[in-house]
């Protein structure tokens, strides 16, 4: 049966620059698809490449049918064995880069090892951040680029449907997509426990520094529509405004705008606190105490930490957003456990799946089922009629024979292997036609969108 095989580095394995150096554009990987299908070695083919991983799964041609009277090498272990370096050395040549500057940084994995790389890639535990959620529609792109280059092909198209459906399963049932893991998010997520609903609230961006910005994003896309921008330089603070939609006041009117903003974002990168105890004070004062929500992200900070003693006051500086975000990472590593154990899980399932597609099991599924259905309805119709022994048996001999006689000629047709035909297919057709998997359909290759 054709092996499964995946070549690549990530951010665990090779630095930045040798990312850079095989990382492919959109366009490089259908042209290179293409090439790699021109090559009668390699029967499918999949390229993912991100700013954090390149990798090539593929699956080569299979070795010919012993019978076949063609030289080409039967042996399947020492075919994906040179099949691997072949791909290794075809890496190397289309990014014109010696393969020993990258070798030692390769993974390599085969059959049920490189099914669960792609489990864990597409369910993001193989992530730098674990549960990040942009992975699984960078891992469909790449499929989409398959579909388009014609690459993929019965193997793939199953790998890849079930690699969406076990990462979707993963972030419905753990938490691994659970808390936020960035210094902005988390800052939006304490705003959200403070401020029920923020689409009611106003936000008052101190400087313009780009995790500040980032935090403002991230409280728009939850709702926030009011946004005033103070910057030493009015200039770029009126920039900024534009932005985000907002409205641009002078640096010393920030002590005015405290009585009605109901958040803080601070990062201007001033050497004294901005905002200080008094100022805070005077400010609750005017707005009968109602909460105030402070985040300073600067370094050095710009708001003193004393004002935290004053009432209806949160202030969370950059340490205290950091702890956040390293207890959330822990706990995602947590549910990134029970993540592994429903990839583990789905492995078994795939690999049971390939196992089917020997024509050895098929021939045995098909014969089973036709034999089981020919005994099922003899009882019934024997059971209805007054014959002898002798006449029951003849019905039963006919019948046995008729299935056979049925047999016959799908079995001749799964077993006339040859050296350019591709036995997965059929296989997986004859099995899709006996509904010999509960009637799985096959996946719709024709549709791009995912």
């Amino acid at each position: 049966m054709s092996n499964i095989i995946l070549i690549g580095i990530n951010h665990n394995t090779a630095s930045v620059e040798l990312r850079e150096a095989l990382a492919f554009t959109r366009e490089e990987i259908i042209a290179t698809l293409q090439t790699l299908k021109q090559n009668n070695r390699v029967k499918e083919a999949l390229i993912f490449s991100t700013c954090n991983r390149m990798e090539i799964l593929f699956i080569p041609e299979q070795s010919c049918n012993p019978e076949c009277s063609c030289n080409m090498d039967s042996d399947r272990d020492a075919r994906s064995i040179t099949d691997t370096d072949s791909m290794i050395s075809f890496l190397g040549e289309t990014k014109k880069i010696s393969p020993e500057k990258f070798r030692s940084s390769l993974y390599i994995y085969s059959n049920s090892e490189a099914v669960k790389h792609i489990f864990r890639v597409a369910s993001s535990l193989d992530s730098m951040i674990v549960g990040e959620p942009q992975i699984l529609g960078q891992v469909k792109s790449a499929y989409r680029d398959t579909v388009e280059a014609n690459a993929s092909g019965v193997i793939i198209n199953r790998l890849m449907h079930k690699a969406f459906s076990i990462a979707k399963k993963i972030r419905r049932e753990t938490g691994i997509g659970d808390n936020a893991v960035s210094i902005s998010y988390a800052a939006v997520e304490l705003a959200s426990k403070i401020f029920s609903d923020l689409s009611q609230r106003s936000v008052m961006l101190l400087g313009a520094g780009e995790m500040a910005e980032i935090a403002i994003e991230h409280l728009i896309s939850h709702g926030v529509e009011s946004i005033i921008v103070a910057n030493r330089t009015f200039k770029n603070g009126v920039a900024v405004a534009e932005k985000f939609n907002g409205k641009a006041i002078t640096f010393d009117e920030r002590l005015d705008a405290l009585k009605d903003v109901d958040i803080i974002v601070s990062s201007t990168g001033a050497t004294d606190y901005v905002l200080t105890k008094a100022h805070l004070k005077k400010a609750m004062q005017l707005r009968k105490h109602r909460p105030l929500f402070l985040i300073d992200i600067a370094v050095p900070r710009d708001i003193d930490p004393g004002i935290n003693k004053i009432d209806n006051v949160y202030l969370y500086d950059i340490d205290d957003l950091q702890n956040i975000v390293d207890d959330n990472m822990d706990e995602r590593k947590k549910e990134a456990v029970k993540g592994e154990r429903l990839v583990e899980e789905a492995v078994i399932k795939f690999q049971k799946w390939i196992d089917s597609l020997d024509v050895v099991p098929t021939i045995v599924d098909i014969k089973n089922k036709i034999d089981t259905i020919a005994k099922s309805e003899a009882e019934k119709t024997l059971a209805s009629l007054d014959l002898n022994d002798w006449q029951k048996e003849a019905i039963e001999r006919m019948l046995q024979a008729v299935s056979s006689k049925i047999m016959h000629d799908p079995i001749r047709f799964l077993k006339n292997t040859g050296c350019h035909r591709d036995d997965s297919f059929y296989i997986n057709a004859a099995r899709q036609l006996f509904n010999l998997d509960n009637g799985l359909a096959l996946p719709d290759t024709t549709k791009t969108e995912i």
